[in-house]
C-alpha cells in the first residue's frame, strides 16, 4: 500500500529543485553523461527515479510505460535536437562571438527543454487520477542503490530487460554508483 507520507514528502520538493541539487553534488554530472552517452540513458527519467527513490517510491513499471515512451519522444525531438546544434556550433563558437551568442541561446533553449521534460515526469506522479497508482513504496530496502536504479531504468513493464548491454558497461555501472552514493539512503523512511 501506498504511503501517502511519501507522497506528500515527494509533493514539498519539486523535480526541477531536486534535479538542480542533485546534478550539483561532485561527480553527478559526469556519471549522469556517462550514463547518457555509454548507456543511451535518458538523464531526466534518471534524476526522475532518483526523487523518486529519495522520497521512498518507485515507478510501477506497468503505469511507467506510457509516459516513458511521452517522454521519450520529447527528448528525441526536442531536447536532442536542440542539443546537436549546440555542439555543431561549438567550433565555430570560438571564432566568432554572434555564433558564441547563438550557441548560448540554444544552450539555454536545450536547459529549458530538460526543465520541461521533467516537469512532465512531475506531473505525472502529482496529477494521477485516484484510479490510477503510478507510484508505490520501494518494495524492499536495497544496500544496494545502484543496482535498484539499474533496475527502475532498463526493465520494462514486462520486466523484461531493455537495454541488456548495459549490464556489461562497467563505465555505466560505476556511473550508477556514483550518482547513488549522492542519495541519502537514510533521508526518511523506505
Amino acid at each position: 500500500m501506498l504511503d501517502s507520507t511519501r507522497l506528500q514528502r515527494l509533493q514539498q520538493i519539486p523535480l526541477w529543485d531536486f534535479a538542480l541539487g542533485l546534478y550539483a553534488k561532485p561527480g553527478v554530472e559526469a556519471a549522469c553523461l556517462t550514463l547518457q552517452e555509454e548507456a543511451g540513458l535518458d538523464v531526466c527519467e534518471l534524476l526522475f527515479h532518483c526523487w523518486l527513490y529519495s522520497n521512498g517510491l518507485e515507478a510501477i513499471p506497468a503505469a511507467i510505460a506510457r509516459q516513458r515512451e511521452q517522454r521519450r519522444r520529447w527528448q528525441c525531438s526536442v531536447t536532442e535536437v536542440l542539443r546537436g546544434l549546440r555542439r555543431d556550433l561549438k567550433a565555430s563558437a570560438a571564432t566568432s562571438e554572434s555564433v558564441a551568442a547563438l550557441r548560448e541561446t540554444i544552450k539555454q533553449a536545450e536547459l529549458m527543454a530538460e526543465r520541461e521534460n521533467l516537469q512532465r515526469w512531475q506531473a505525472w506522479v502529482w496529477e494521477a487520477p485516484n484510479t490510477e497508482q503510478r507510484v508505490e513504496n520501494v518494495a524492499e530496502v536495497s544496500l544496494d542503490a545502484a543496482n535498484w536504479l539499474r533496475k527502475q531504468l532498463i526493465y520494462n513493464e514486462n520486466g523484461l530487460q531493455s537495454a541488456a548491454c548495459f549490464n556489461r558497461q562497467t563505465a555505466s555501472l560505476k556511473a550508477l554508483q556514483t550518482l547513488t552514493y549522492q542519495l541519502d539512503p537514510h533521508q526518511g523512511a523506505r
